[in-house]
């Protein structure tokens, strides 16, 4: 028995994270009663983009062409580079800092109860990336859980065999934050990587 096409198109938005029956039941029947023309433009697009957004060759990153336009920028610092797990990681780097470096965007961590090993990071990219001799620091941008540590740490040990200098975001308390309302792991962690006070 064939399902109806309300009943599939609920069952396709489940697929967007954090929906579930409920949110993607009431999703489409405000496409369907409130925002046809949106849903149409929703369609297209969404058609549009997983059909011509891949991969950039050398940052691994979404893009349109072969190489991304940050890749393919001259003014970009080609002395950093920055691994990050995913591309949403990249944007929130790139629109928090003054960083102007290249990226190498994961797509994941390092995970082998989920299959995820070195292959599918695309660190054989990376790594040769690394030995053109150009990057001299890796910025490693993984969060701070048990699989981004671990990525941390083997990012670190690729960089050193290439004579590169790997280095790792601060982690720790809070910009605003107070002391009492941080948690306990978070403030451990500070409190272990403590540094010295600048004249």
């Amino acid at each position: 028995m064939t399902s109806s096409l309300l009943e599939q198109l609920i069952d396709a938005l489940r697929v967007l994270p954090g929906v579930g029956q409920k949110s993607a039941q009431r999703m489409a029947y405000h496409l369907l009663e409130r925002e046809r023309a949106g849903g149409q433009r929703l369609s297209v697009a969404l058609a549009e983009a997983v059909e011509k957004i891949g991969h950039c060759a050398r940052c691994r990153d979404f893009s349109e062409t072969p190489v991304c336009a940050t890749c393919a920028s001259a003014s970009r610092d080609a002395h950093q580079l920055c691994a990050v797990e995913s591309p949403a990681d990249r944007l929130a780097i790139e629109q928090a800092t003054g960083y102007r470096g290249l990226y190498f965007v994961l797509q994941g961590r390092l995970s082998p109860l989920d299959g995820i090993g070195p292959r599918e990071l695309g660190l054989d990219t990376l790594a040769a990336r690394l030995a053109e001799g150009e990057v001299q620091e890796l910025i490693i941008a993984t969060n701070p859980t048990v699989e981004g540590e671990a990525t941390a740490h083997y990012l670190a040990q690729l960089a050193r065999q290439h004579g590169v200098r790997p280095s790792r975001l601060a982690h720790g308390v809070p910009l605003g934050g107070e002391l009492e309302y941080v948690d306990r792991g978070t403030l451990s962690h500070a409190f272990g990587s403590r540094t010295e006070v600048a004249d």
